[in-house]
């Protein structure tokens, strides 16, 4: 969801919905239908206070805060995760007093059994809901630009229902954005902006 006070001048795009709000009072109810709405991916609310609709908007959610990699290997492939049936990228929650990149190195090493990983520079933050326990979770992912070698062993972090790692190239990376969640999409999208060279 992209909350702004200036309705865009272009179209929203496959999978963008974008939607006048006359007050940050209706937020919530019209993130909620567009949520039913078949092929919605993407929402822009356009409302006159978009601070206010925010922060009216997170009020209703229990913050969680998680670090992760867009990590490519030297040969400018991406590194990617396979849990629950989708392709994914290694990401975790951030530990009480954890510096967020400290957290995302971490993660990373944690899920794929790398030993060696870089941060190069920040690269995106994404946001998305969820369920659980009968409370609703607002998770801020902050991604980092790392680099780590495609000659370690990768090990899946199965604990985690990880049930593979892997290096992809070109077109193994159009095929993870065909069949993962948007949020990673833009992950992804952000990497290869960022790393010219994997689009060979």
């Amino acid at each position: 969801m992209r909350l702004t006070e200036h309705a865009p001048v272009a179209a929203p795009g496959q999978g963008g919905l974008v939607v006048q709000a006359t007050s940050a009072d209706r937020v919530d109810e019209l993130v909620e239908r567009a949520r039913r709405i078949p092929g919605v991916e993407r929402l822009t609310l356009v409302v006159p206070d978009a601070g206010a609709a925010w922060e009216r908007f997170r009020s209703g959610y229990v913050p969680v805060d998680a670090a992760g990699g867009a990590v490519t290997d030297e040969r400018g492939r991406l590194l990617v995760i396979h849990r629950l049936g989708r392709w994914d990228l290694p990401k975790g929650k951030v530990d009480a007093g954890e510096a967020l990149p400290e957290a995302a190195v971490r993660e990373v090493k944690e899920e794929c059994g790398l030993r060696e990983v870089s941060i190069v520079r920040p690269l995106c933050d994404t946001w998305h809901t969820y369920e659980r326990n009968g409370e609703q979770h607002l998770k801020r992912t902050s991604w980092f630009l790392m680099r780590a070698s495609g000659a370690e062993r990768l090990v899946p972090q199965h604990e985690e229902d990880i049930r593979e790692v892997a290096w992809m190239d070109a077109d193994g990376v159009r095929r993870v954005k065909a069949g993962t969640y948007a949020t990673v999409r833009a992950v992804i999208s952000a990497w290869e902006e960022a790393v010219p060279r994997s689009r060979t």
